[in-house]
């Protein structure tokens, strides 16, 4: 069991972690090739990519946790069937985000904020990366589907290759065509292509059970694959909402030193977020699995491998921000007050990792059970309600120290609540041996 909770989460860690590295990447470029106005206009992007990149986690997920649940019955031909409409659902919405963000970018970056020199970067950033938004989402479905049959590492060296393709022509673009903040996007979406083909050779060379075959759509399967998924969705609008709550925070009580700081963070951060969103997602498919087997004892082994896993991960990231912090910071600005502004922000948010990956993992247990609800009040109390109160009260309490505190107190709130309301091992006891 031990084995194959690792064979699992290492492949999907990794992968995800070198997904992040395509917008750390963006950052490192943007911020030496452009300067500081550049980065704050991608940070002031971020809500949409991450959002789109929920919607896209939300059909992975629903799509595979059903696809996992099918196998563990021995259910092929279902598998099948609910693999067909979940790539035909990808298709059709990441086309229809990228028409919305192609021909909408300046109001949509006007609406979230975004003014003056900044709401010009920002809208090129995001016009350009419309381009390639759906090559983007349908990668991450596939890699879903990818992992849940069977073939994890396939996945991880998918991302890998990506993310080096962004990496070579990050610094073609933009320091040797002179291509600006365009030329950053241009590169995520070519990384972007080269990620969907080596994730096809899964299914043309036949190395599992799902194949690519015309299927129609059954309302019933897709509005399962909605709501199992949907808590996906709403933990990415959660850490989207965070972004905007936190650039609203600062733009008002602080000014643009903090926004591009806080931008700093981001990136860096985003790495821990993605590891531990990593391996949870590549716990998934041995939860549905074992949910299909009515294996209770497995699931709750599995649930606790994540929690105690996570905290490790945490633990050292931790560590490394306190020991390496400045040294990383450094690598996205040179400006001295911005890297002490983001230094000390990033030690102290960073500790609510310890328990927002506690959250994570619960959140994903209840969908890996299909039984979403619990996942959905998680999610909606962290970000719409715990955070948006905790920003209030430590901002005005303790000024900006507050506002890097926030996040710990409302994490914390969500790990009482979930104590309280959404008890994981009752729940599993009553749906599996009762």
């Amino acid at each position: 069991m031990v084995k194959m909770f690792f064979k699992y989460s290492i492949s999907s860690m990794i992968a995800m972690l070198v997904t992040s590295l395509y917008t750390i990447m963006d950052g490192i470029f943007v911020g030496r090739g452009i300067g500081d106005t550049g980065l704050a206009a991608v940070n002031m992007v971020l809500p949409i990519t991450i959002m789109y990149f929920g919607l896209a986690t939300m059909i992975a997920v629903g799509g595979g946790s059903l696809v996992s649940k099918s196998f563990g019955e021995n259910n092929k031909i279902k598998a099948q069937n609910i693999f067909g409409q979940t790539i035909r659902l990808i298709v059709i919405l990441s086309l229809m985000l990228s028409l919305i963000a192609f021909f909408g970018c300046n109001k949509i970056m006007y609406l979230i904020g975004a003014r003056d020199e900044i709401l010009y970067y920002s809208s090129e950033y995001l016009k350009y990366y419309s381009l390639f938004c759906s090559f983007n989402l349908i990668g991450i479905v596939i890699n879903s589907f990818v992992r849940n049959d069977g073939n994890p590492k396939l996945g991880m060296t998918a991302n890998i290759f990506g993310a080096i393709t962004n990496i070579v022509l990050d610094y073609i673009f933009i320091f040797k065509f002179r291509w600006g903040i365009q030329g950053a996007a241009l590169a995520t979406g070519i990384g972007q292509i080269l990620t969907i083909i080596i994730l096809m050779n899964h299914f043309i060379f036949k190395r599992g059970l799902l194949k690519f075959k015309r299927s129609t759509f059954d309302l019933n399967i897709l509005k399962s694959i909605v709501m199992i998924g949907f808590p996906s969705f709403l933990a990415e609008i959660t850490f989207s909402m965070i972004i905007f709550f936190y650039n609203i925070a600062l733009i008002f009580f602080v000014g643009s030193k903090a926004l591009t700081a806080f931008s700093v963070i981001n990136y860096i951060n985003s790495n821990i977020y993605m590891v531990l969103l990593g391996m949870n997602f590549g716990v998934q498919p041995l939860i549905s699995y074992s949910f299909g087997e009515k294996n209770g004892k497995d699931m709750l082994k599995f649930y606790g491998f994540s929690k105690k896993f996570g905290f490790l991960l945490t633990f050292i990231y931790v560590l490394i921000c306190l020991i390496w912090g400045n040294s990383l910071i450094g690598i996205f600005t040179s400006d001295l007050e911005i890297m002490s502004i983001a230094y000390f922000g990033l030690n102290v948010s960073n500790l609510a990792f310890f328990i927002l990956g506690i959250n994570l993992t619960t959140s994903i247990y209840y969908q890996s059970m299909e039984i979403p609800k619990y996942s959905n009040v998680i999610c909606i109390f962290r970000s719409f309600v715990f955070l948006p109160i905790s920003l209030i009260i430590l901002s005005k309490l303790f000024g900006l120290t507050g506002i890097w505190m926030s996040l710990i107190f409302s994490e914390g709130l969500s790990l009482i609540f979930i104590n309280f309301v959404v008890r994981v091992r009752s729940i599993t006891k009553k749906l599996i041996f009762d």
